[in-house]
């Protein structure tokens, strides 16, 4: 099986987005993350399935030439899945827009306390002899 070059640099491409997209800190924005991870993936599923091939009917075809149809039905699952989660953080980001006005997620104030604790720990440690 030989590696389509077009479809591993569509594939990077899609995933680098989406990650970018998901570390930003508006919710949209991290939404639409999810949708283009979630469609980097189904292209990925359908990348591996392999070349065309003639459908797996038993007695139809030479089983050399059939094609494998695990990774479509692993496709539809994963876009139904990603369709869900899409309703699902769509409903949170309208819900926390209605609450608070604007779509930026805000800063822990624990989380900050505990990292600034843990610097403090980390340079008396280095000071001590």
């Amino acid at each position: 099986m030989t590696i389509n070059i077009t479809m591993a640099v569509l594939l990077a491409g899609l995933y680098s987005v989406g990650f970018y997209l998901l570390m930003q800190r508006s919710l949209v924005r991290v939404i639409l993350g999810i949708v283009i991870l979630g469609h980097g993936a189904n292209l990925f599923l359908q990348g591996a399935g392999g070349p065309p091939g003639v459908p797996p009917f038993a007695g139809l075809a030479a089983p050399e030439v059939m094609v494998d149809p695990l990774p479509q039905a692993m496709a539809l699952t994963a876009i139904v899945i990603t369709f869900a989660l899409t309703t699902f953080l769509l409903a949170l980001a309208f819900r926390s827009f209605v609450l608070l006005g604007h779509d930026e997620v805000q800063d822990d104030v624990e989380d900050r306390r505990v990292g600034t604790t843990a610097e403090r720990n980390d340079l008396v440690q280095e000071a001590a002899p």
